[in-house]
């Protein structure tokens, strides 16, 4: 019953948000009157945006290739793998 409750409740505000919102959206958006800056901003606007674009490019394939490397190397073997050796180097005094 609680449930039911909450739920009409929830509902009955959302339409009544719905229906008090409706007339702010109903107008038309022209752009007719506006000006040479608005044009200028969503110009510059859109460039930031798409150079924004090369850096995350460059993140995305590093960590495509990484992921990619580290998903090749656990399929070698133990015996493919060559252990560096060190060797002892004399000391004269």
């Amino acid at each position: 019953m609680e449930k039911t409750k909450k739920g009409l409740a929830i509902g009955l505000m959302t339409g009544l948000i719905t229906l008090m919102a409706s007339p702010v959206f109903a107008r038309e958006i022209s752009l007719k009157g506006s000006g040479t800056a608005l044009w200028i901003f969503i110009i510059i606007g859109a460039i930031i945006v798409l150079l924004q674009l090369i850096p995350a490019m460059i993140l995305f394939f590093s960590f495509i290739g990484t992921a990619t490397t580290l998903g090749f190397k656990r399929g070698k073997k133990v015996e493919e793998e060559v252990p560096l050796q060190r060797t002892p180097v004399p000391v004269n005094k």
